[in-house]
């Protein structure tokens, strides 16, 4: 697992590869593995591989430009109803799409959608919202971009870890 999250970088360009419906189901599998609060599994997703949707995805928020040369994007949306901790729920989830993307060779990439705007008049969720036809009631998290990378990363490396941020036993004390 170490090395899964030393190699595991944000992907933001892709190789124009499509990905196979065994990828896919897999990447759907994990999502639906995640853990969540009491097991209330708050999230659903909108799996998305046609052009023209991603292109649209592609404008829900400044610096999402990249979505549009994905393979796939998958949209994370939770319902508050369900879950007090609705947000963290579907951040787990979000994560487990990362390292799972990463196990199978592919780039991923977090687009913040929660809190954001699309324009001055719209959100980027309220966007996400028309563009894929999600009820109100549904929050929308973020999308994952996911695809063969086209583009290298090199690995975290230990001496930039920030372990002056790790305290033991209580605050301020050195681990």
């Amino acid at each position: 697992m170490l090395n899964l999250l030393y190699k595991r970088r944000s992907i933001r360009k892709y190789k124009t590869t499509k990905l196979d419906s065994g990828t896919v189901q897999l990447l759907i599998k994990a999502a639906l593995l995640s853990p969540s609060s009491r097991g209330f599994q708050p999230w659903q997703f909108v799996v998305v591989d046609d052009i023209e949707v991603l292109s649209l995805l592609a404008s829900s928020k400044k610096g999402a430009g990249f979505l549009k040369d994905a393979a796939l994007g998958i949209v994370i949306l939770a319902d508050p109803t369900k879950s007090d901790v609705w947000v963290e729920d579907a951040s787990i989830a979000a994560t487990i799409l990362h390292l799972t993307a990463e196990s199978l060779g592919l780039g991923s990439c977090w687009i913040q959608i929660r809190e954001r705007q699309a324009t001055e008049t719209e959100t980027a969720e309220q966007y996400v919202q028309r563009i894929l036809g999600i009820p109100e009631n549904l929050k929308v998290v973020s999308i994952i971009s996911i695809g063969y990378p086209d583009e290298f990363k090199p690995p975290h490396l230990d001496g930039v870890l920030g372990f002056d941020k790790v305290h033991m036993n209580k605050y301020g004390a050195k681990y």
